[in-house]
């Protein structure tokens, strides 16, 4: 990894850090869970590492589901009950044939780390083929919880050409554990389920060390994190665009 881009991330994580670190956030009554938020950077021919490059989004979830059974996807489950099959196969004409995990940011060195840089390679037996992917989280082997959905993008036969970069930095949502990565391929056209690749397909997808950066601090330094309050939701957008501002200054 290059000079410029360890710049680039030490300026994002910075102002992320020192912003979580100046809200002072108040738990409702009800003890409401917390939303998950994360910025993420996407798309093919770009260079990994290159966070803020690509298409970038900053994304506001629903609360982590940690508790049930892993077993079908939503997306998957609902293809289900509309074909009224009993399992979802995909389709032999398609496959992944790879996935690579870069993980990065960890302040406290606590060996949890706040950013996913996942590059997968998609194949096809077609010349051509216009898809996207679904990417979930599954905290210590809970249920699948859907992070990402990328932009529709081309794959190239067998081609080793046209891998494709999601890099994740979670901002808060993500408890201390070890997490589980699905990628879930789909048909651009009709969002038919074509394939996925798991962490039974390959160990770079399994037991990822991850935490949040609300929960990535230097011991010394204490933080109040909040619970779905909007304002602090708005605080955060607008930091977080600050900081897409940042990068491109510094790029």
């Amino acid at each position: 990894m290059n000079t410029r881009t360890l710049s680039t991330r030490f300026i994002y994580r910075a102002a992320l850090t020192l912003l979580l670190m100046s809200v002072t956030v108040i738990t409702y009554a009800n003890d409401q869970p917390e939303m998950r938020i994360s910025t993420t950077s996407q798309g093919q021919g770009i260079e990994r590492g290159a966070a803020g490059k690509g298409v970038v989004s900053h994304d506001e979830l629903e609360p982590l589901v940690t508790e049930g059974e892993r077993t079908t996807t939503p997306r998957v489950a609902g293809q289900q009950k509309l074909s009224g099959t009993a399992a979802q196969s995909g389709s032999l004409d398609f496959w992944i044939y790879d996935a690579d995990v870069d993980l990065y940011g960890d302040l406290d060195r606590d060996g949890y780390y706040t950013g996913v840089d996942l590059l997968f390679d998609a194949d096809t037996t077609y010349a051509v083929a216009d898809v996207y992917a679904v990417i979930y989280l599954s905290y210590d082997f809970g249920p699948w919880n859907e992070y990402v959905t990328t932009q529709d993008f081309t794959i190239f036969g067998a081609s080793g050409s046209d891998e494709y970069i999601v890099d994740t930095e979670l901002v808060s949502g993500y408890p201390t554990g070890d997490y589980d990565i699905l990628i879930e391929l789909f048909d651009a056209y009709d969002g038919t389920f074509l394939t996925s690749f798991g962490p039974e397909d390959s160990s770079e997808l399994s037991y990822l060390p991850l935490e949040d950066i609300g929960r990535d601090t230097p011991r010394d330094t204490t933080i109040v994190v909040t619970q779905g309050g909007g304002a602090v939701s708005w605080l955060l957008l607008l930091a977080v665009f600050g900081v897409a501002a940042m990068r491109q200054r510094a790029a």
